[in-house]
């Protein structure tokens, strides 16, 4: 009788503890759903991290340097033009995920040791530039419409495609496209590129599907379509897009040809002798 009993009165609390549990459930699922419903419609704030700047801003004042304005459709975008006398050729560059074009003016020596023009924009939403990022085939039709604004003025001269960071990607399908039309670029520079966004969201986001990124910039995907010489630069300390992305670019482009800059990160690359010396070799010889 009084194990029975004790049967009897266990009971309820069992169910109790089994409705707790699946309320639990219940509200870990609801909160998980509600992530990965605001990661679906605001990622382009986990992604992009521009720096506007006032309209009358003055991007450099070296004489250089030209600023100007493109429009597009549905904006407005701040680019910069390093105008040399009489140039070997022209640097298209697409810069990182953060902070905008006065970030990269700083560091154009490198190129005009080498004689080369430069032509760099600012994305959608980022320095002068209006409008805001919301798909990923804006962004690249962007880039596609800047670069074709400018190609004219260098025909017939050498075409470098680069990109750092965000801008690999970026660069490496501009890259693929100008190839399949018969323009293949004579050098494309990926300066710490990932293999793909998708890749890195894993690494960094493991708990977020896949699905769920807008963003996947095929990196890879599109390196592995060219047929010109691809140069990549990664520090070897980079911890935010680890150096085996850059291997796993040669893999997809086994004509790719890496440099290791030893002791550098992610945002100071650039600062490294090797970097440069490394950057003034490859065009240097264009």
């Amino acid at each position: 009788m009084a194990n029975q009993k004790q049967s009897k009165d266990s009971t309820p609390r069992h169910m109790m503890y089994g409705l707790l549990s699946l309320g639990l459930i219940a509200v870990v699922g609801a909160a998980y759903t509600a992530a990965i419903g605001w990661l679906w419609f605001r990622q382009e704030r986990l992604l992009f991290e521009p720096t506007p700047l006032a309209a009358d801003h003055v991007l450099s004042s070296d004489p250089d340097v030209e600023e100007l304005t493109i429009d597009v459709p549905g904006a407005k975008l701040s680019a910069a033009h390093l105008k040399l006398p009489s140039p070997r050729g022209v640097v298209f560059f697409l810069h990182g995920n953060s902070g905008n074009l006065t970030d990269c003016l700083g560091d154009i020596d490198a190129f005009r040791e080498v004689n080369f023009d430069v032509v760099m924009f600012d994305y959608r939403g980022y320095g002068k530039s209006t409008a805001c990022i919301e798909s990923e085939d804006q962004l690249r039709g962007d880039v596609r419409y800047v670069w074709e604004y400018f190609a004219s003025q260098y025909e017939g001269k050498r075409v470098v495609i680069a990109g750092q960071s965000l801008g690999t990607a970026l660069a490496a399908g501009l890259a693929a496209e100008l190839s399949a039309a018969g323009r293949t670029p004579d050098l494309t520079m990926l300066v710490s590129p990932y293999s793909s966004m998708r890749a890195l969201a894993e690494e960094l986001y493991p708990w977020v599907p896949r699905k769920v990124l807008r963003y996947p910039l095929h990196t890879a995907e599109h390196a592995g379509r060219l047929s010109g010489p691809i140069m990549l630069l990664h520090g070897d300390k980079d911890e935010l897009i680890g150096i085996h992305h850059s291997e796993s670019l040669c893999t997809a482009a086994p004509h790719a040809q890496l440099f290791r800059v030893e002791g550098a990160g992610h945002s100071d690359v650039h600062k490294f002798p090797s970097f440069r010396k490394a950057l003034a070799g490859a065009l240097g010889v264009l």
